[in-house]
C-alpha cells in the first residue's frame, strides 16, 4: 500500500517484455517415480502422445472480496458483517467468490505481556474469531491481514487521512505465533503486505520464506493452513522464487488509492506488470490485484474489460467494491459464469501475447484444460476501433475449423477456418474461447539426469508434467531451464502409486539446444511445436 506517484508504480516489479520470432512448444514430461532423467534431441523411441495421462485440476486463483479497496481502514465487525451478507444475496458467493479478506485497519498493533495480539473488543465483539465465524457460517472462508515488518501499513500510511497511525501493526518477530493465532481464530487465508519490510530494507525473499516457513510450523500445530498472498508490490521479483513459497504473489503496487478513480491506465498498468506466465502454474498465480469493478468512477464497459483481462490471465478475482451499494449490473459483470470459467480453468495457467500485428492491436491466448481448448483476447489499445485478428495457427491449433463463442454475449460466433476477425471498440476488449484441433507431437525418452530440447523458435513453451503421487497430499518437483530460476511444481495426489496424471508449465526456451533439469523422475517427452507470431519473455525479468 505505499503511496507512489504512476512512474514509481509502473517501475516496480515491471517485466521485461522480448518479441518472441516464435511461439509455443509443448512438452510432456512423464513422471514414474523417484530419481532425475535427461532427455536428448527426438529419437529412435520415439512414441505417439495419444497415451498421454489425463490433465489433473489443480486448484484455482483465489475468489472472494477484499476491504480495502472501497473501505481502507473504516471496518469493524457490523461493516464486514454486512458485506459478508451482500456477498451471499447478489449471487458472487454461488458464483464463485468464497474469501471475506479483511485488510489493514483491523488491528492497532497491540500486544498482551506474552507477545498475543489483543484488538479492540467495540471494533470487534467477541474478538476476531466471532467475525471468522460468522464468515464460515455462510459457507465463505475467512481472509486477514499483517505486515512483514514490525510495523504495518496503517503506521506509515494511515487510511483515510486522518486515521490515527498503528504503530507495531506488523508481525515480525511473531511470524509463527501470530500465524498461529489466524489459524486458530479460523481464518483460512492471510495476505503479508510489505510496508514495514520496506522501511527496514529487508530482503523480500527471505523474509517471504521465514514466513512460508512459520505458516507450516503454525499449520503443524494447529491443521489448519492459510492460503499466503504476498504483497512486496513486485519489488523483489517474486515471480522468480515465490512458486511453493505463497500461493499468490502481488506483480506490482496497488492498482488504486484512497480518493482515486479507476482508470484504464491504471488497468492496463497492472496487467502488464502481472504477466510473467513461467511463474504461474500448478495452483500458485501472479496477483495483479484487487478488482476496481464496480468502484465509484468506474463504468459497464470499463468494468467488462478488466474482467476480461483479469480471466486471460488467470488472475485472483478479489472484488473490491463496497457490495452493499453494488448495482444489478456491476453483479452481473462480476459473476458472468463463462467469464469466470476462462479465470478459473484447472490447468492453472496465465495467458500469453500471441499476435500484435499492428501497434496495440493485440491477441492473448490461454491454454485451457481439454484438448484444443484456449481462451483468446483481442484488445485494442488503440483510440479507434480497428479489426483484430485470431489466427488458429497461432494458438497452436491446426488450420482446421474451429468453433468460437463470445465470452461476454454467452452466444456461439459459429464454426471458422483458420481464424477469427472481430472489429473490437477503441480502449476496449473481446474474450473469446475457441474449441479447434491440437496439433500433433511426439513423445521421446532417455534415462539420465537432464534433457535436451532442440527448439526450432525461441519463446514461451507448453509443457505438460506427467506423474504418480499415491500420496495424500501435494508433493513437489524442481524445473529448470538452462542457467534461469529453478521453479517449484505443485503435483497434486493422483489417487494411487500407478494413477498417472499430467499438470501443465510455461517454459522460455531459446532458439537451438535447452537443457532442461526436472526432479521427481520424468522418463517421456512429448514434443509439440505452437507456432505463434509474437509473445512475452519474462524468466528472469
Amino acid at each position: 500500500m505505499p503511496r507512489l506517484s504512476r512512474p514509481e508504480r509502473a517501475r516496480l516489479g515491471r517485466p521485461r517484455p522480448g518479441r518472441l520470432a516464435g511461439a509455443l512448444l509443448a512438452a510432456l514430461l512423464t513422471a514414474t517415480g523417484a530419481g532425475n532423467v535427461a532427455y536428448a534431441a527426438p529419437s529412435a523411441d520415439a512414441v505417439p502422445t495419444a497415451d498421454a495421462a489425463p490433465q489433473i485440476d489443480v486448484p484455482t486463483a483465489p475468489m472472494g472480496w477484499a476491504s480495502w479497496n472501497s473501505l481502507a481502514s473504516q471496518i469493524d465487525y457490523d461493516t464486514i458483517k454486512a458485506q459478508v451478507d451482500a456477498l451471499v444475496s447478489s449471487g458472487m458467493a454461488e458464483a464463485g467468490y468464497e474469501y471475506v479478506n479483511i485488510d489493514e485497519g483491523w488491528w492497532w498493533g497491540t500486544r498482551d505481556s506474552k507477545g498475543n495480539i489483543t484488538v479492540d473488543t467495540e471494533q470487534w465483539p467477541g474478538g476476531m474469531k466471532a467475525i471468522a465465524d460468522y464468515i464460515h457460517s455462510k459457507g465463505l472462508k475467512a481472509g486477514i491481514y499483517t505486515d512483514a515488518g514490525k510495523n504495518g501499513c496503517g503506521y506509515f500510511y494511515p487510511t483515510p487521512p486522518g486515521t490515527p497511525p498503528a504503530p507495531g501493526s506488523g508481525s515480525e518477530g511473531h511470524y509463527e505465533q501470530d500465524l498461529r493465532a489466524f489459524q486458530e481464530w479460523g481464518f483460512d487465508y492471510v495476505k503479508v503486505d510489505w510496508c514495514g519490510g520496506q522501511d527496514e530494507g529487508l530482503d523480500q525473499e527471505t523474509t517471504y520464506r521465514a514466513i512460508s516457513e512459520a505458516n507450516k510450523a503454525a499449520t503443524a500445530v494447529t491443521g489448519r493452513r492459510l492460503v499466503l498472498s504476498l504483497c512486496e508490490w513486485g519489488s523483489g521479483r517474486p515471480w522468480n522464487w515465490a512458486a511453493g513459497v505463497g500461493d499468490l504473489w502481488r506483480t506490482s503496487t496497488d492498482i488504486i488509492y484512497w480518493g482515486q478513480t479507476p482508470s484504464a491506465t491504471a488497468m492496463l498498468s497492472n496487467f502488464d506488470q502481472g504477466l510473467h506466465p513461467t511463474a504461474q502454474h500448478t495452483g500458485y498465480y501472479n496477483d495483479p490485484d484487487m478488482l476496481m469493478v464496480g468502484m465509484k468512477g468506474s463504468n459497464a464497459t470499463l468494468d467488462r474489460t478488466h474482467m476480461s483481462l483479469w480471466a486471460v490471465s488467470g488472475a485472483p478475482l478479489l472484488a473490491g467494491n463496497d457490495l452493499t451499494t453494488m448495482t444489478r449490473q456491476t453483479a452481473g459483470t462480476l459473476t458472468n459464469p463463462e467469464v469466470i470459467a476462462v479465470d478459473q480453468d484447472p490447468r492453472g495457467l496465465q495467458g500469453v501475447k500471441v499476435a500484435e500485428d499492428a501497434a496495440g492491436l493485440q491477441v492473448y491466448a490461454k491454454v485451457l484444460s481439454g484438448t484444443g481448448k484456449r481462451a483468446v483476447l483481442l484488445l485494442n489499445r488503440t483510440s479507434a476501433a480497428k479489426p483484430i485478428t485470431a489466427r488458429w495457427t497461432d494458438l497452436g491449433l491446426t488450420g482446421a475449423p474451429a468453433s468460437v463463442r463470445d465470452v461476454w454475449k454467452r452466444a456461439s460466433v459459429g464454426t471458422h477456418g483458420g481464424g477469427y476477425t472481430a472489429t473490437v471498440p477503441a480502449g476496449e476488449a473481446m474474450l473469446l474461447t475457441v474449441s479447434g484441433t491440437e496439433a500433433p507431437g511426439t513423445a521421446y525418452q532417455s534415462t539420465t539426469g537432464s534433457f535436451t530440447v532442440t527448439a526450432g523458435t525461441a519463446g514461451l513453451k507448453l509443457a505438460d508434467v506427467t506423474y504418480a503421487n499415491g500420496g495424500t497430499a501435494p508433493r513437489t518437483a524442481t524445473l529448470r531451464v538452462g542457467g534461469q530460476y529453478a521453479t517449484t511444481l505443485a503435483l497434486p495426489p493422483t489417487g494411487s502409486p500407478t494413477a498417472r496424471r499430467t499438470v501443465s508449465v510455461l517454459l522460455s526456451l531459446a532458439k537451438g539446444a535447452n537443457t532442461v533439469t526436472v526432479s521427481g523422475g520424468p522418463d517421456t517427452i512429448t514434443v509439440q511445436d505452437l507456432p505463434g507470431t509474437d509473445g512475452v519473455q519474462a524468466v528472469g525479468g
